[in-house]
């Protein structure tokens, strides 16, 4: 036996298994067909909010007077921007190669097959090279979506991984898609002077997002200028004098935008081809590969993490996931909980999301009670001049036990934390509104949120009926 463990993919899933596995003894054999840190590392999370950082920063510049500061002459150079970004991606890239090797885990570049359900063959540049090993996890990931629109392949038609690449910002942008990926996308590229039209088929932007923050985004970008057509569907793309036009059915009319790029945010698919998954007999569909709650597939010892799976495709999903397979390829006995896995989406403001919506709750027959609490009735809010926003604690109503939190407003990434351990550790709004918050913080508006729930709201002007 080669190895006790080979891990196929080298993403936040792939090498956190890896070095888990290691930690617990095992021979670790790591194999990644392109860069390590996979999709989150070199064309998602980090690239994506390294630009944020820029954009947030250009707009604090341009708004500087409202605090009393001055600046002339400001512009910016996105090609400097750009090359920022793949500093950062190449600095964090090379600690996980480092964090690999100090593991004592055997790193091959390539791609690699299953030939059976203990055997591996993988391609390299040296030619093929074959493995027996233990026990296999499987984290390859995914890949930008596709849509089956006439033009689709147009050069100007870009996926994330190719809109990354750019070193100049283009003039006008028109987004298929108003997830995660769109809406972040959007949000930059605007910061940056962009004019963006994003065209959703689902009556509203980010379906997946509590309807009372996806009103308040609505308003807000719409204030920023960004144009979004919801219930609309692309039907065609053409090209054009500096760039292309797409045709959109609005479900009204049909429309016609010049626009110098395309993004094509239509989700991802998992990455299950070329696997010789059928070879070794693993079963999966479109959706992914089929895997119990222990993360093994239908074959014993081969286990799959992350995207690959389609359950959760976060890379903190993946990573949390990496450490339950690598435990039970060693022979410990972990579960994969899902319950309380936050999702955060690095709009301006944010947004950050665990736990049912309301409209979720409501479907399962919860009875509920939520609680909400304004960013502008924050004094640290305020001093940043940062209130657009609020905070929506849902809660079952007859224990009060948090089973949602749903957050729009500045750091609402760190925030989310709070809901992730309070409905993980099954806690009642109780907990978090008599937990003393420190002041002035961000944190406290979770914390009037929960009281909301209570009825006892302390920073809340009360209206008086009228008689």
């Amino acid at each position: 036996m080669d190895y006790d463990i080979a891990v196929i993919g080298g993403g936040p899933g792939g090498y956190v298994a890896a070095i888990r596995a290691a930690q617990l003894g095992g021979r670790v054999l790591l194999i990644e067909k392109e860069k390590i840190g996979g999709a989150c590392l070199n064309r998602g999370c980090i690239p994506t909010k390294t630009l944020l950082k820029s954009a947030e920063k250009w707009e604090d510049l341009k708004h500087c007077a409202e605090f009393g500061l001055r600046a002339d002459n400001i512009g910016f150079d996105f090609s400097v921007v750009t090359a920022r970004k793949n500093k950062v991606v190449a600095g964090l890239r090379g600690g996980i190669e480092q964090l690999v090797k100090s593991n004592d885990i055997t790193f091959v570049q390539g791609a690699a097959a299953l030939t059976g359900p203990r055997h591996l063959e993988i391609s390299t540049s040296r030619g093929q090279e074959n493995f027996e090993v233990n026990k296999i996890i499987i984290a390859t990931g995914s890949v930008p979506g596709s849509i089956p629109v006439p033009g689709h392949a147009l050069p100007a038609v870009l996926t994330s991984d190719e809109l990354l690449e750019l070193t100049e910002v283009p003039k006008s942008l028109l987004v298929i898609g108003a997830g995660v990926v769109g809406m972040e996308f959007s949000a930059v590229m605007r910061a940056f002077g962009c004019e963006i039209t994003v065209v959703e088929m689902l009556p509203n932007i980010l379906p997946m997002v509590d309807s009372d923050i996806v009103k308040r985004l609505g308003l807000s970008l719409r204030k920023k200028g960004i144009n979004i057509l919801a219930s609309a569907q692309v039907t065609g793309i053409e090209e054009a004098a500096g760039g292309v036009v797409v045709k959109v059915d609005t479900g009204k009319d049909l429309r016609e935008f010049a626009v110098e790029k395309v993004l094509v945010s239509a989700g991802r698919r998992p990455v299950t081809t070329g696997l010789g998954l059928e070879t070794a007999g693993v079963e999966y569909d479109r959706t992914g590969i089929k895997v119990n709650e222990h993360l093994e597939t239908t074959i014993p010892g081969i286990y799959a993490i992350g995207d690959v799976t389609g359950k959760s495709m976060l890379a903190h999903t993946a990573a949390a996931a990496g450490v339950v397979a690598a435990e039970n390829a060693m022979g410990l006995h972990a579960v994969m909980d899902y319950r309380a896995i936050p999702a955060c989406i690095f709009t301006t403001p944010e947004i950050a999301v665990v736990g049912l919506t309301e409209e979720e709750a409501k479907a399962q027959a919860i009875a509920i009670v939520s609680g909400k609490f304004n960013f502008a009735a924050n004094g640290k809010a305020v001093t940043m001049g940062e209130t657009d926003g609020l905070v929506k604690i849902i809660a079952e109503k007859d224990t009060r036990k948090i089973i949602g939190m749903h957050i729009m407003g500045p750091h609402a990434s760190d925030l989310i934390m709070e809901g992730a351990l309070a409905i993980r550790n099954g806690l009642t709004a109780e907990a978090i509104a008599q937990t003393i918050h420190p002041h002035p913080t961000l944190s406290e508006t979770v914390m009037e949120s929960a009281h909301g729930i209570l009825g006892d709201m302390i920073h809340q002007i009360k209206m008086k009926s009228r008689k």
